[in-house]
């Protein structure tokens, strides 16, 4: 009889405890193979420190935790909905009862004699403790493993698996297949980093014998998954700097003066200090490859036309390319009106143009008689054959993925400098990681004559009060003003108000009148331009928007914002729309309504009210949110993390990102035998999506 190996590839369904069956169950969730099951983790513990016998059980606000045997259930009717009522025997020492509310769904799982653990604050109603809304956690029958661990691993489960079954599977195989995992680092750098080696980390992180241990094994898993990314981050800028060529293009003084002539104000330190370092870049022969973080208003567009006409007047092309077209043709008008009686010749390239309108401006980028083209993500995805293409910038660089990036260095001798921004404000971590590969510049200083705005959270009570100022404003001073609503027609999901709603009740009740507009996405080009153009011209007085106009839109006589079911936005967001106002020689004035008010929302509306910093705000959405919501990893076409949390885990990303970079330096092919397996291992997580080629 032979005796079969184990092997980390094994199918699931041959481990001890799965089955056929149970090895369909464990596929839904993404497990196929031994190996995966062992990376499977827990996504919380249940504390059994805090088990107790029922003669030890006390009344005060601590969850204490009963193990029994289920005895009896029964449901009866009360005034607060169908009461679910379970007693667990303890050992024959006494009952416990579980009491839900409008939870009889969790019957289902019920049977006599099962053993469950009830965890909860316990109260004494005699003759029986009593716990309202306890959690149930079912143990496995007749065995006393999980009394056994002081931490119980709780895992994402889907129907038809529960934590016992998981739990028991992994104990069984923990001592087979552990020993055979292969260490990805080196042992001296084990030892230097305070790492628990793979083959510890992995039982302790399922079944850790204590609190510190479960500390030291999630915080090896959480390293590595960050040292890994920003090791292939360190390595693509390394790659950057060696394999790719572009051609240098200096400044002098002449040129220097020519630039300066077009802008009649003077430039902000935080200007003047970005301005050099961009020049610096792209007098080298290594493509400049730099992310400009601004806050709003900081005047980011004339840093980006200072580094245009740098690489015309190096007889280069330029590309200006935003996410959305209303936002690129206001950089065509800003742009027009800057270079207005220059030399220098500005096309537009929109994805709705005219076959014959479209063929003239390729002759002309063609010819390199276009020196600069500005438009939207149509550029990426044609093929433009530029004559000499030196410059691309890319504004509000987090709506593009990392891909789309790359896309237009590719093709020709030279690659063109690259200058990507965004009004957003980053937080660090994100940073660190979705723009790993880029060099960052951050101004956070305002252009003089940026006018104050002064922001409320209003509840209903004050909506007529606060209508009746802006229809004075908009009367007596002649102001102009947005109202942003979220979604364009009613949804039965949620409990928002529509353009269309809001615009009927402010032109039949609060700003009667008064002329009003309407624009949104789902509007052709055409129809949001003519819009824009009569909100410009002041023909519209007050634009009632989707957050179409988040970024990028300048009309300086627009002091009042509105903001409808401001819960349904981010911290980011709002302060993106509040950037559209006080752009003028008049404050601003921003008010926010909201509906359903959540403790995270009201955090967050709490949190804009007060604060006026964009970098402090996207550090406190960060920090509320989580970084799920604020740029989905998936467009960038990240993998998602799978233990590492970028809020809870900032400081080892620094950590892990120094370490990375330092071994990069050291061993830039990462060719040294010891470095293999991470190699591998960055190759087969992010060698695509980061472009990364043939490392070494």
């Amino acid at each position: 009889m032979s005796v079969e190996i184990p092997d980390l590839r094994s199918q699931v369904q041959y481990l001890k405890g799965v089955g056929t069956q149970r090895a369909e169950i464990l596929k839904r969730i993404g497990i196929h193979r031994a190996v995966d099951l062992l990376f499977y983790f827990p996504r919380d513990y249940q504390d059994m420190t805090e088990r107790r016998d029922i003669d030890q059980l006390k009344e005060d606000n601590n969850l204490q935790t009963v193990v029994g045997v289920i005895e009896e259930w029964d449901t009866r009717s009360t005034r607060r909905g169908q009461l679910l009522s379970l007693a667990i025997n303890c050992q024959d020492k006494g009952y416990v009862k579980g009491l839900w509310f409008k939870m009889s769904f969790i019957m289902r799982d019920f049977a006599r004699g099962r053993r469950v653990m009830l965890t909860g604050k316990p109260k004494y109603d005699h003759p029986f403790w009593t716990m309202m809304h306890p959690q149930i956690t079912y143990l496995a029958d007749n065995e006393n493993e999980d009394e056994a661990e002081p931490y119980l691993p709780i895992y994402s489960l889907t129907e038809g698996l529960k934590q016992f079954h998981l739990r028991k599977i992994l104990r069984n195989m923990l001592p087979i297949y552990a020993p055979l995992l292969d260490e990805v680092f080196p042992e001296s750098f084990l030892a230097e980093h305070k790492l628990l080696p793979i083959r510890e980390a992995i039982p302790a992180i399922h079944f850790p014998p204590d609190k510190a241990t479960m500390i030291w094994a999630k915080r090896r898993f959480v390293y590595q998954e960050l040292f890994v990314l920003q090791l292939g981050l360190a390595v693509r800028r390394l790659q950057h700097r060696t394999h790719l060529k572009s051609s240098p293009l200096p400044i002098d003084q002449k040129i220097d003066v020519r630039i300066r002539q077009r802008f009649p104000f003077t430039l902000t330190k935080a200007q003047e200090r970005v301005i050099k370092e961009i020049v610096n870049d792209m007098s080298h022969p290594v493509p400049m490859n730099r992310l400009l973080q601004g806050d709003v208003g900081s005047g980011k567009t004339v840093v980006a036309v200072y580094a245009m006409l740098l690489a015309v007047a190096n007889g280069h092309q330029a590309v200006f390319m935003a996410p959305t077209e209303v936002l690129a043709r206001q950089h065509l008008r800003t742009l027009t009106r800057m270079l207005e009686n220059s030399q220098v010749k500005i096309v537009p390239l929109f994805g709705g143009q005219k076959p014959s309108e479209r063929a003239g401006i390729l002759q002309e980028i063609a010819t390199g008689s276009a020196q600069i083209v500005v438009g939207t993500q149509a550029i990426i995805y044609n093929e433009i054959p530029f004559q000499k293409l030196g410059l691309v910038v890319i504004d509000e660089q987090h709506k593009f993925g990392v891909l789309q990036r790359a896309v237009l260095k590719t093709g020709g001798k030279f690659d063109p400098h690259y200058l990507v921004m965004t009004a957003t404000p980053i937080p660090r971590s994100i940073t660190m990681t979705l723009f790993g590969d880029l060099d960052v510049s951050i101004m956070n200083g305002m252009p003089p004559g940026r006018q104050k705005v002064t922001t409320y959270l209003a509840g209903p009570e004050r909506r007529a009060a606060w209508w009746d100022f802006v229809a004075r404003k908009v009367t007596e001073e002649g102001w102009q003003g947005y109202v942003v609503v979220p979604l364009v027609e009613e949804s039965e999901n949620f409990d928002v108000r529509s353009l269309q709603e809001v615009y009927e009740q402010l032109s039949t009740r609060f700003l009667q009148g008064i002329r009003l507009g309407m624009i949104h996405g789902r509007m052709s080009a055409v129809d949001k331009e003519k819009m824009m153009f009569d909100f410009r011209t002041g023909e519209i007085q007050i634009l009632i928007a989707t957050t179409v106009i988040e970024v990028g839109v300048d009309v300086p006589n627009a002091n009042l914002l509105t903001i409808e079911s401001a819960e349904r936005f981010g911290l980011s967001q709002l302060h993106q729309l509040r950037g559209r106002i006080g752009r003028g020689s008049n404050p601003g004035y921003c008010t926010v309504f909201c509906n359903a008010v959540t403790e995270e929302s009201q955090k967050r509306l709490q949190a804009f009210v007060k604060l006026s910093d964009g970098f402090k705000l996207s550090e406190k959405d960060f920090e509320i949110r989580g970084a799920g919501d604020l740029f989905g990893t998936q467009q960038h076409g990240m993998p998602p993390f799978r233990v590492a949390n970028l809020v809870r885990d900032k400081e080892i990303l620094y950590e892990a990102r120094q370490d990375a970079t330092n071994m990069v330096l050291a061993d830039p092919g990462l060719a040294q035998p010891e470095h293999a397996k991470l190699r591998r291992q960055m190759l087969g997580r992010y060698g695509t999506v980061l472009n990364l080629g043939d490392v070494g």
